[in-house]
């Protein structure tokens, strides 16, 4: 008797290491839902803008460190750059980039004063999460803005880009900058991330 209680026990201890072993795998392919391979992050970068820009841009990855240099993936025949997401956010969010949009993303994540003397466009067909200031959405923390172009523009348009809405949870154009940045760039969704 005192064996199959014992043993009645054993197994549910078992059931429960095995479940929880397995909620966080699937945690951990939720949270980490970020290219590991080249080929991979190659297919991320290839998601993030139109075919017509996509299938003939060069694809980087990230730098290891700020200022470092990005690893070319694959070489492109036009001018633009496509990125997987960014690691270590806690969205995978890749991008597509012009020469100027991209040099000022460079820039500016390096800590260097970025000097652009025209606009600079970007796609992220994904989209991104932001603070769901607004309550929108699901009303959690974050809110998907859906597939979006983002513009930057000459230091002398930043007066401008002020008084345009900070909130991109609203899910109209809003304006940002990008981590520990102050330039501002123009964030225009053209469809909402849960719209059919």
């Amino acid at each position: 008797m005192r064996t199959n209680h014992l043993l009645s026990r054993v197994t549910r201890i078992l059931g429960l290491i095995g479940f929880l072993t397995m909620a966080a795998v699937a945690f951990s392919q939720v949270a980490s839902d970020h290219p590991s391979t080249d080929s991979a992050k190659i297919s991320d970068a290839m998601r993030a803008g139109p075919a017509f820009i996509t299938k003939n841009a060069t694809i980087l990855d990230w730098p290891q460190q700020p200022g470092s240099e990005y690893r070319v993936l694959r070489k492109g025949t036009n001018e633009w750059t496509c990125l997987p997401g960014v690691p270590g956010y806690s969205h995978d969010e890749p991008g597509c980039f012009d020469p100027v949009f991209m040099q000022w993303m460079k820039d500016s994540l390096a800590g260097h004063e970025p000097h652009i003397t025209t606009v600079g466009i970007a796609y992220m067909y994904i989209g991104a999460w932001v603070p769901n200031k607004s309550g929108n959405g699901t009303g959690g923390d974050e809110f998907h803005v859906g597939p979006h172009i983002m513009i930057v523009s000459p230091h002398d348009n930043q007066k401008e880009l002020q008084s345009i809405s900070h909130d991109g949870s609203t899910g109209m154009p809003y304006v940002a900058h990008l981590p520990h940045g102050e330039d501002l760039y123009l964030v225009l969704p053209f469809r909402q991330w849960d719209e059919k």
